[in-house]
């Protein structure tokens, strides 16, 4: 139980790093400083930022791993992950970019991947 605690954890902390690197950029233009940054100066940004991402996925992965004595199989990792990914997304658009994501058609979405993850771990 602690291993799939931790890889939970870590997958939650290195899709958080991984949704700034993707996305934060986009609010560079309303930063003071950063504003007229060039294309490859926000390509190292990300790069920086996804690094700590890689810091927690890798780690993640290895404890979940069945074959490295933790409770997930790859498949099981992945839905996991993508589940996480998407959570964090609709968290960091809501606080970040404030916009009103979620309708009817999105809560149906999640659910279905709510059913997906049921599925897999049957």
């Amino acid at each position: 139980m602690k291993k799939a605690i931790f890889t939970i954890l870590f997958l939650v902390l290195s899709n958080t790093f991984m949704t700034f690197a993707w996305y934060g950029h986009l609010k560079f233009k309303q930063m003071k400083g950063m504003e007229a940054l060039p294309l490859f100066a926000v390509i190292l940004i990300s790069w920086g930022i996804a690094f700590f991402e890689y810091c927690f996925q890798v780690p993640a992965n290895r404890i979940g791993f069945i074959e490295n004595g933790g409770p997930f199989t790859l498949l099981q990792l992945k839905v996991i992950q993508e589940v996480i990914t998407l959570t964090v997304f609709v968290a960091f658009s809501a606080i970040v970019f404030k916009t009103n994501l979620l309708q009817l058609n999105h809560i149906a979405g999640f659910a279905c991947l709510i059913l997906a993850v049921y599925l897999l771990f049957k």
